[in-house]
């Protein structure tokens, strides 16, 4: 969950990496530092704090002369923020500096192994054993030293390395979280990302678990983990640079939420030919699918509230035993796969950590994967039987949003073409539905058009200590994601809870003011609805109704505050009513004076368990 960079060429290097390191600011916030060659030797400057501190430090750079270099920004797992415990940790002896990205499972083992030996540490981190370790290990040969090392470490890891003895390398090496190399004339780097490089180069090569890449101005050299020499391809990223960027915006969140319509529409209008659903990645034959029993759909955070929505959408439409499980528990539960069960993993980066050990779990067990991914290459798309992207871009916001919504477009796709092939629908089912999927980027885009309504509400209740979201079928699926949103980026408690649920317990925590939100487009509910806000207006409830267009006379004389969304088939609910809710969340989060792109204690991409 942090973010690295590394440098070779004939620019200076710290600006670069300064640069680099402030596009992967959204993987990690707590402290960032740089460790810079030149003709003096190695040079380690970092800091607690947000990458701001740095760059005044280094005046934007200018102060830390040299052409070769390694960054990185930091969301502390070992060892609380601070200047020592920031990156790069450096050896005993100076001869190496290291950035790491990842949780080295075993490090107190080695690090009591190297201490017996008179090693002294002096920070908490996991990766100062990296750093010792490589020193340890060096007989004169880094290669010889990083496979050493990387055969004696369990966990996961991104390693940015220079040394001191080898001034004109920068050394790469990956397990189980993201590194990019990217290649340009006269320069190259290294990235957790491809935002942090994208200004200086479009041509990158993606490493996969255990390969070594060895940087130098004129090129990179790729090894296994044997250190037998690999050709590896680059390969062409096609982002215009502009779609990493604000764009005018004030946060890349808001940027994020107004891009959704026509991210549905790149993700759906491709796999839509002549009304019919068209999903050439997918190997899934009729067969295949005839022989599936059952699904699991397995993701974290904002991606495991796609899976609720998906359960509700699968099994409606396949008739089918459908089962929603968070990823860091599935694998812990001994869940019962097998080669007629198909397992679909989610996730927006491809890297997180949990989703991915599910996923090899599901292999393992002989199940079928499919995996929903935006980024290509990916160690989760390049593991799965199968992979659909969602083609929403890059999303930089800790928050996610767009993600959501075009992972929701792509298990709406999913859902449609297997029950084609099962023939679980009519053919007037399959082009109804069909012709809807087609109208989301448009209906999205009226969703989003209330904009000043939310904006107004979100300014009489910013303030609120506590909000609940309640919802039935759907609508509670889709209110798990609101509640999320909310908590993460405003730091308000929030819960979600079914509506036939109230009575259980939750209803005790409502009084006087309390704010509630409601979600009542599923119309056949909606007279269920109504009687639970009701019931929570009579404890003293403020009540903002979620509703349909065809609804909204009904909803005036039940909520105190109303707001409609466009009608869409049951199971598509969700595409509506997340819109103004993702919105409602910024609005509180902007007026509360939070930092909505970088929440505290949070994280972009969670590559570690």
């Amino acid at each position: 969950m942090c973010g690295i960079v590394g440098y070779i060429g004939g620019e200076q290097a710290a600006p670069v990496l300064l640069e680099g390191l402030s596009k992967l600011e959204y993987r990690g916030y707590d402290s960032a530092g740089v460790a810079v060659y030149n003709e003096s030797g190695m040079h380690v400057v970092k800091s607690k704090g947000r990458l701001a501190v740095l760059e005044g430090i280094l005046d934007k750079g200018e102060k830390l002369p040299g052409t070769v270099g390694i960054g990185h920004t930091r969301w502390a797992t070992h060892g609380a923020p601070s200047d020592v415990n920031s990156h790069p940790q450096v050896s005993d002896g100076g001869l190496f500096a290291v950035v790491h990205n990842g949780i080295i499972e075993n490090y107190m083992q080695l690090k009591e192994h190297l201490m017996r030996r008179g090693v002294e540490f002096v920070s908490d981190t996991d990766t100062e054993v990296v750093a010792q370790m490589l020193e340890h290990y060096y007989r004169g040969d880094v290669l010889a030293a990083i496979r050493q090392v990387t055969q004696r470490v369990e966990g996961s890891y991104a390693l940015g390395i220079i040394c001191a003895d080898c001034p004109e390398k920068v050394f790469a090496v990956r397990k189980d979280s993201p590194l990019i190399v990217g290649l340009s004339e006269g320069q190259n780097f290294i990235a957790s990302d491809v935002t942090a490089i994208l200004a200086h180069t479009r041509e990158i090569v993606r490493l996969r678990d255990r390969e070594i890449a060895v940087l130098t101005r004129e090129g990179a050299e790729f090894y296994d983990e044997e250190l037998e020499p690999l050709e590896k391809p680059a390969e062409t990223i096609e982002w215009d640079v502009a779609a990493a960027e604000k764009g005018g915006y004030e946060h890349f969140m808001m940027k994020e939420i107004c891009e959704q319509p026509e991210a549905l529409l790149k993700t759906i209008s491709p796999r839509i030919k002549d009304g019919r659903i068209v999903l050439d990645d997918l190997k899934l034959t009729r067969a295949d699918i005839e022989k599936i029993s059952r699904v699991y759909i397995v993701a974290c955070g904002t991606s495991y509230h796609v899976g609720a929505v998906a359960k509700y959408a699968f099994e409606k439409l396949l008739r089918m035993p459908i089962e929603t499980d968070v990823a860091s528990e599935f694998r812990y539960r001994d869940p019962i796969l097998d080669d007629k069960t198909l397992v679909i993993i989610i996730s927006q980066s491809g890297e997180t950590a949990d989703t991915l050990a599910a996923l090899r779990e599901a292999r393992r067990q002989g199940a079928r994967t499919l995996a929903i991914v935006n980024v290509v290459g990916s160690t989760i798309a390049n593991e799965a039987d199968d992979v659909l992207y969602t083609w929403a871009g890059p999303e930089i916001a800790v928050a996610s949003t767009k993600a959501y919504s075009t992972q929701l477009a792509v298990i709406y796709l999913i859902a449609l073409y297997m029950a084609r092939e099962l023939g679980t629908l009519t053919e007037q089912e399959l082009e109804e539905y069909t012709k809807a999927l087609e109208k989301l980027p448009e209906l999205a885009e009226a969703a989003l058009s209330g904009r000043e309504t939310i904006q107004y509400f979100a300014s009489q209740y910013f303030n609120a200590k506590d909000m609940y979201f309640i919802g039935r079928n759907v609508d509670y699926a889709a209110s798990l994601e609101a509640s999320l949103k909310l908590k993460e980026i405003s730091y308000i408690h929030s819960e979600a809870y079914t509506g036939g649920e109230l009575k259980h317990g939750p209803i005790s925590l409502i009084e006087e003011g309390t704010l509630v939100i409601a979600l009542c487009t599923c119309g056949r509910l909606f007279g269920k609805m109504a009687a639970n806000i009701r019931e929570v207006k009579a404890r003293g409830a403020v009540v903002l109704g979620l509703c349909t267009e065809e609804f909204a006379g009904e909803m005036k004389g039940v909520a105190d505050w109303q707001f409609c969304v466009p009608k869409v088939p049951d199971f598509m609910l969700p595409s509506m009513s997340i819109l103004p809710l993702q919105l409602f969340a910024y609005y509180v989060a902007s007026m509360k004076g939070c930092d909505i792109d970088k929440p505290r204690n949070l994280a972009k991409s969670v590559t570690v368990e």
